[in-house]
């Protein structure tokens, strides 16, 4: 049975080990029947939110609010912890004051969910959100680098960013040396879904003019 970590007494579940959307329970009728008779406290983004100002959750700790549960995210390797640095700045570049830029810093999708995606653009706003949280529709793209996480990302997190009209997802695979694009939310999941080993200038729909240049995203 997957090992449960806590967080100063908080029960988190483990990106390799959650019993609400993997199999790894003693096969898919277990984790079913788990999730019938199992009755979790969800935890809502305000409760959330305030857990960390009392510091009940570290400033260091590497967690994000899925569905009302606290998810440990994977630790951050040189590969990923680069990558992300590198598009950092590739989009920084590129946007040119059309868009903020905002690096590994939550979003909040709805009540129970605020996922924390590695990169984001946001619609310009002058105070730069401190007087309100970012939403879905100040949101044009997210980015996920994945190293370990893929399966979360893909079947978890996607269609969740999906459900909620984020009009641009990629997750970067460092292990498969892709690069993955999810466009066109439509009934809970995006329609549109590409994949490639060779990314050069990629052309951002919700920003037509804004031209992103991935070709040296894999360089060593």
């Amino acid at each position: 049975m997957p090992t449960l970590r806590h967080v100063n007494g908080i029960r988190t579940v483990h990106p390799q080990a959650r019993s609400m959307y993997t199999h790894s329970i003693r096969g898919d009728s277990m984790s079913a029947l788990m999730n019938d008779w199992i009755h979790r406290h969800q935890v809502n983004v305000d409760e959330y939110y305030r857990m960390a100002e009392a510091g009940i959750i570290p400033p260091d700790a590497r967690v994000e609010l899925i569905e009302g549960e606290i998810i440990d995210m994977d630790n951050i390797g040189p590969d990923h912890e680069g990558t992300v640095g590198q598009l950092n700045e590739i989009l920084f570049h590129a946007t040119a004051g059309r868009a903020h830029v905002r690096c590994q810093l939550p979003l909040r999708l709805s009540d129970l969910s605020a996922p924390q995606p590695d990169l984001l653009l946001a619609r310009p706003r002058a105070d730069f959100y401190k007087r309100g949280r970012l939403g879905p529709a100040d949101t044009f793209l997210v980015i996920e680098v994945s190293n370990t996480s893929l399966r979360f990302d893909t079947q978890v997190k996607a269609p969740l960013y999906a459900r909620h009209g984020i009009p641009e997802m990629w997750i970067v695979d460092l292990t498969g040396r892709e690069v993955r694009f999810h466009r066109s939310p439509r009934d809970g999941k995006y329609s549109d879904v590409t994949s490639t080993s060779t990314p050069g200038i990629v052309i951002l729909g919700a920003l037509p003019e804004v031209h992103i240049d991935l070709t040296r995203i894999f360089d060593e």
